[in-house]
């Protein structure tokens, strides 16, 4: 039997840790056999696991008989890993052994330089600090899981489970992985990636500052078809004036802000409304539906109708 090791280390997030240990242990074969023996080790017995301890029954050299490890997030990741786990770990991949990371368990992996030179991925959220952390890993923030074929990463908590179900599809075909995806109610594949989760946030000005109405009347009015010359003339100043102010206040151009508010816009009607795509695009300032499509895949990284099944209110349970 293929023996997945989840390495619990001190600090470690629950659900980063339970992610994989109910995935691979609600796996079955065509003959209702379980193709995985999911075991959960550790340093030391006890593990803290935010509001609660566990005791984990394995130590490190079960990392030796492993044929994956999972190695989960923990709070606040550290530079250096515990004693001996670097070691097991780097001893396990020289054998061969699938190595998987989910969430900020991709810093502990990085740790042991066995990510250097590859793809990878975490949260969204702490991608600049693996990136600034590890330079020698090509962090990818948009995607849900990133497989290097012996080494894998995923993204926030629940892309462990799009990871899983990825591994679980590689080992043993798509009627188990559709099973066991059945099993964790989640899809076998969800569109899109990480960037349909980020808050894409308009570039902030400070209050009090120059652009600050512009920044007002944009967001009303977001749905004309504005110009650079439209928009300086509402500033009343020259465009050039009021591409400097604008990098120097919000840190970006002002047709670059005009798009991320029409796509804040269409992605506040696409949750709360059921206006046809086609309807959204025209009361989101942009030129044809095919155009706003494109713009919002491109940064949302997803469709339209994709983002809203996803995201609609009212529609879940």
């Amino acid at each position: 039997m293929h023996v997945v090791a989840v390495l619990a280390l001190d600090g470690v997030i629950p659900f980063d840790l339970s992610a994989p240990v109910d995935t691979f242990g609600w796996a079955r074969l065509p003959d209702g056999r379980a193709p995985y023996d999911v075991r959960v080790c550790s340093v030391e017995e006890e593990v803290r696991a935010g509001a609660f301890t566990i005791r984990a029954p394995y130590g490190l050299d079960l990392l030796a008989e492993a044929g994956t490890i999972i190695v989960p997030g923990v709070q606040d990741p550290p530079r250096e890993l515990p004693p001996g786990v670097a070691e097991a770990l780097r001893a396990a991949a020289a054998s061969g052994t699938r190595i998987a990371s989910v969430c900020v368990g991709a810093f502990l992996l990085a740790a042991t330089g066995l990510l250097d030179g590859l793809r990878a991925t975490t949260h969204w959220i702490a991608a600049p600090d693996l990136s600034a952390r590890y330079p020698r890993v090509t962090v990818d923030p948009n995607v849900l899981y990133v497989d290097n074929g012996q080494f894998l990463t995923s993204a926030g908590a629940a892309a462990a489970l799009d990871m899983c179900l990825h591994m679980i599809r590689k080992d043993h075909g798509s009627a188990v992985a559709a099973y066991t995806a059945r099993m964790s109610v989640m899809p076998l594949e969800r569109e899109g990636g990480q960037a349909q989760f980020i808050t894409h946030d308009l570039p902030p000005a400070p209050a009090g500052a120059v652009l600050e109405p512009l920044l007002h009347w944009l967001e009303q009015h977001c749905d004309r078809e504005l110009t650079l010359d439209d928009i300086a003339h509402q500033a009343g100043m020259s465009t050039r004036t009021l591409n400097r102010r604008f990098r120097d206040q919000t840190g970006t151009t002002p047709l670059q802000w005009l798009h991320r508010a029409r796509i804040r816009r269409a992605q506040h009607l696409l949750e709360t409304t059921s206006h046809p795509v086609e309807h959204i695009a025209v009361r989101c300032g942009f030129g044809s539906p095919t155009a706003f499509r494109e713009r919002f895949r491109r940064v949302v990284g997803t469709s339209p109708l994709a983002y809203r099944r996803s995201f609609r209110a009212g529609q879940g349970a």
